[in-house]
């Protein structure tokens, strides 16, 4: 089997010990299992797939991105099994094991200045700017995640997935919005399966962009722009919740030591929102949502350390 065979068919699990009673069943989809440990691989895959289809990624050619992270060791290790090169954008406002994957996987790493740390509309902007500059060079491909076409589309094996693990039943489904690919991807195709599917995405308190608020910074990474993501429609989603960036660290914490599940922090902040909406539905119903990354991506940060 080729390498990029193991993407995808992630397992999914039931929470127990964080799940207070009357709550819904409280399902968890796995995405922390795939190569990289990250769901993105999903979306690299779909995305360096269709550039090559269309032509726009030639066998000498170099793909280039601006990342958080995920997305770049994702594609990175796509471009590693395909054979492509890879220029990525991004910062030390993410996690050195991330920053460190991407460039032991081959990738070429140019790292912007943060303030503090932090994720800020200001740094996204800059991160942009400079691998749309760099995707000028000849042979290139810009990657562009937040537009990009085939992007979506690369979530829609996990919908069915979820739908064939939670025996057909899935009554909501919560996710935090970065781009906003894997929500629409997902929604898309559970909605079809369920046309009464809640969907609920989730987003940094401290920067409610998609419910009116103004951006400002905050440490989930991967999530929270600081604008809103371009492909976002509001009727992708039936609720916007908010959780703080400490929410979700310590909910991030809970969930290793009391179910033994090792993720990142908008796991944690998933999780807070899909129990708020479990609470509500009650007993008899299911909620599903996503562990988007691992927690070994993150050993390098605050998070599991003790505050």
């Amino acid at each position: 089997m080729n390498i990029l065979g193991s993407i995808g068919s992630t397992p999914i699990m039931e929470l127990r010990r964080v799940v207070p009673k009357d709550c819904s069943r409280v399902l968890i989809k796995l995405e922390n299992q795939n190569p990289t440990g990250s769901m993105k691989d999903r979306m690299a895959q779909a995305v360096v797939e269709g550039a090559i289809s269309r032509g726009q990624l030639t066998p000498d050619g170099t793909v280039v991105e601006y990342t958080g992270g995920s997305t770049g060791t994702s594609l990175a290790f796509v471009c590693a099994a395909k054979g492509y090169n890879l220029s990525i954008v991004t910062s030390d406002a993410f996690s050195l094991e991330k920053r460190d994957h991407m460039r032991a996987l081959g990738a070429d790493v140019l790292e912007l200045p943060s303030d503090g740390g932090r994720t800020t509309k200001e740094l996204i902007n800059r991160m942009i700017a400079k691998a749309k500059e760099l995707s000028a060079a000849p042979n290139s491909f810009f990657a562009d995640q937040f537009n990009n076409p085939d992007a979506a589309s690369g979530y829609s094996s996990m919908a069915k997935e979820i739908w064939a693990q939670s025996d057909h039943k899935v009554d909501a489904f919560v996710q935090s919005v970065g781009t906003a690919q894997c929500i629409t991807g997902v929604a898309e195709v559970l909605r079809k399966l369920n046309n009464a599917v809640y969907i609920a995405v989730v987003e940094p308190s401290e920067s409610p962009v998609l419910t009116g608020g103004s951006p400002g910074p905050h440490k989930i990474e991967g999530v929270g722009p600081g604008f809103i993501p371009p492909i976002w429609k509001d009727e992708l989603a039936d609720e916007v919740i908010q959780i703080s960036t400490d929410e979700a660290k310590d909910m991030t914490k809970l969930l290793a030591r009391d179910e033994g599940l090792f993720a990142g922090t908008s796991t944690g902040a998933n999780v807070l929102a899909a129990i708020q909406i479990g609470s509500r539905l009650g007993v008899g119903h299911t909620v599903v949502t996503v562990a988007c990354d691992t927690g070994l991506k993150y050993l390098s940060t605050d998070l599991f350390t003790s505050r």
